[in-house]
């Protein structure tokens, strides 16, 4: 395409990962190479944590066991409150105890072929091999994963996988694993290694000679504007899924942290990759506030199906078995309703499209547990899934157990971030980004049960061990709130904030919002083409134009005020789209979950262009009016070598 949307700067490059060694050996390698802080020296050294999730919560309860200082930041009540707290379906790990031929390298391969080759290999066999050790570390904590009659830890199977690797604990399996990591850190605040800083929020980085030094934060209740200072800085704060306004995050998730990071020096990479998950309750009112997921693992019982006539729309029980098409088990024969998250949700738009979607707006396919009731019981299923078939029952007012769910794709995760090295850290140096919030591991897109399997990795494993590597050239010169760098980065925050309550204009952040979300959905969606991707392109500063001279943002600056919070969120989601497009725009291929109507195969599957596109799309902020400009990461495939993906 032309470059008259980006241009083109130098390529980049991971050098932390040791290439002189066997992938098998690189993490320990590393690990050995890597500098060391004695402990007498860590307790003269700070460490800045964002955030409190699966991977921001074990970071910093790990980093305060080992000795270091922390500053725990979280924007809500408690650390519990962190949307980790959400997740339902299970935490993935090769300990292959259902001897089904599961190994470290299968699930390497695995996740190199969901993400459909656009992921890292050095990165995703590390995850690989510590995700055996994550298990262990949960059940000394004490999470109660489900087990078997005779005593041993339960397996059951997620998409794009052939056998059984997810550990869980009913469907509140994140939940469970966050009040380890909470009881962990807990543990560290009473200790006095970990210093807590509730309802506070991160509004931009202070960098000091080209280090992250320090964050600039206000506190939601006072509105107290402030600045703290460290010798490293983790963020630690989740992806940018509610950039389409509707997503199965809580409402409180945003991408500030990142953004505002970014634009101090971070690359942004790929951010154009965000999942679809196929199995969530459909949307059913023009001002719903949010979506609601339906855990994957349903899938293990359910069957998807819709009638094979358009517009037949009976009592599902009425429809009989000649009658039905059940689509997944069809099309893919070898994995059945088990295929990956971005090709059980295109399907489910390709019937929906076709006029045999099912609900009151034909948007929507039946999730039926009819057959495993009948093969396994309904005690067996409620000992399975009964929280998420009352969650669902009571949003709906359908009894899931008597007639099948209804549901649909809707956004979930994004596996573009913040471009970090082997170390986890990003181009600024002294900034390390984990879980969700780094685009490490997962390429184009993510299978069940490896978000939790990522964020525990990252703070209980892998952080702990690269992080002593960069603070072992510490301590740094001492920086205070006096800094130039300081004081300009807290001037700018101030500056931003006035400039929002004073525009006084006549709509709402959330119309601005609704509007974002609704155009990204529909032009930079499920399915994206050049035509659509530059007409978003052309509406979003507009979008952005007129957010700045009419949002309306009530209160003031100095006291709790969730309009000012959500109008900064908002201007972040704003320009994060319009790069999000770039991105989508610039990658003439189909890969994982950015779907090019272009770019299919006579089947509709995604086509790859392995020729052009092998490569990680780091992005780096230019001012506005200025084009954004693309650094490329080759991606180098040794042990899972290219090939298109099949899951027939």
């Amino acid at each position: 395409m032309a470059l008259d949307l980006f241009t083109v700067g130098d390529p980049i490059a991971d050098t932390k990962a040791p290439m002189d060694v066997p992938i098998g050996e690189r993490w320990s390698e590393r690990r050995f190479r890597a500098k060391l802080v004695n402990r007498a020296n860590r307790r003269k050294l700070t460490v800045i944590v964002v955030g409190t999730g699966l991977a921001g919560g074990s970071a910093a309860a790990t980093l305060g066991e080992a000795g270091y200082k922390v500053k725990s930041f979280w924007y809500q009540d408690s650390p519990r409150r962190a949307h980790s707290v959400a997740a339902q379906g299970g935490i993935n790990a090769a300990k292959n105890y259902r001897n089904d031929g599961d190994s470290v390298h299968r699930l390497f391969y695995d996740t190199v072929k969901g993400g459909d080759f656009r992921s890292r290999e050095n990165n995703v066999h590390r995850l690989a091999e510590v995700s055996v050790n994550i298990i262990d570390q949960c059940v000394a904590q004490g999470v109660p994963f489900a087990r078997e009659y005779g005593g041993l830890l339960d397996n059951r199977s997620f998409g794009g996988t052939q056998v059984s690797r997810t550990f869980y604990a009913r469907g509140q399996t994140g939940q469970q694993l966050l009040y380890g990591a909470y009881q962990a850190l807990e543990r560290q605040m009473a200790a006095g290694t970990v210093e807590q800083f509730a309802r506070t929020e991160m509004l931009d980085l202070i960098v000091v000679d080209g280090r992250a030094r320090g964050i600039v934060a206000r506190d939601l209740v006072t509105g107290e504007i402030s600045t703290h200072f460290a010798d490293a800085v983790v963020l630690a704060t989740g992806g940018y899924s509610n950039v389409f306004y509707l997503s199965t995050n809580a409402k409180g998730s945003n991408a500030t942290a990142i953004w505002r990071a970014h634009k101090r020096g971070a690359l942004f990479a790929n951010p154009c990759y965000t999942q679809i998950h196929p199995t969530c309750i459909p949307v059913h009112g023009e001002y719903q506030s949010k979506l609601t997921l339906m855990s994957e693992s349903l899938r293990n019982d359910g069957r998807v199906w819709v009638p094979k006539e358009r517009g037949d729309d009976r009592d599902p029980r009425q429809i009989p078995e000649d009658e039905r098409d059940y689509y997944l088990e069809r099309l893919y024969p070898s994995f059945g309703n088990l295929v990956p998250r971005d090709i059980a949700s295109r399907q489910a738009k390709n019937v929906c499209d076709e006029g045999r979607g099912v609900g009151p707006n034909g948007l929507g396919v039946y999730l039926d547990f009819a057959e495993a009731m009948q093969r396994l019981g309904r005690p067996a299923i409620e000992a399975k899934y009964g929280n998420l078939f009352d969650m669902y029952a009571q949003i709906t007012g359908e009894d899931p157990y008597e007639v099948p769910m209804r549901i649909y794709p809707a956004v979930h995760y994004t596996m573009g971030g913040l471009w970090v090295d082997y170390d986890l850290q990003s181009t600024i140096p002294g900034l390390f980004v984990i879980g969700e919030a780094n685009f490490s591991d997962h390429g184009a897109n993510r299978l069940g049960a490896s978000a939790l399997m990522q964020g525990l990795a990252d703070g209980y494993f892998v952080l702990p061990n690269t992080i002593n590597d960069y603070l072992a050239s510490g301590p740094f010169e001492k920086v205070d709130a006096g800094h130039p760098a300081a004081v300009q980065a807290l001037e700018e925050v101030r500056a931003q904030t006035d400039r929002l309550l004073s525009i006084n204009g006549n709509r709402t952040t959330a119309s601005f919002h609704r509007e974002l979300g609704r155009l990204m959905f529909d032009l930079c969606g499920m399915e994206r083409s050049e035509e659509s991707l530059r007409k978003a392109l052309d509406r979003i500063p507009e979008i952005r134009q007129e957010f700045w001279t009419n949002v309306r943002v009530p209160g003031e600056a100095g006291r709790f005020n969730q309009s000012l919070e959500h109008a900064g969120r908002v201007a972040d989601f704003i320009e994060l789209a319009e790069l999000m497009c770039v991105d989508a725009l610039h990658r003439n291929e189909s890969c994982g979950g950015h779907f090019r109507a272009e770019s299919q195969t006579p089947d509709g599957e995604a086509l790859r262009d392995d020729e052009n596109y092998a490569y990680v799309a780091a992005w780096e902020w230019t001012p506005e009016g200025v084009p954004p400009v693309l650094h490329k990461e080759a991606l180098e495939f040794e042990y899972v070598h290219l090939a298109q993906r099949s899951y027939k």
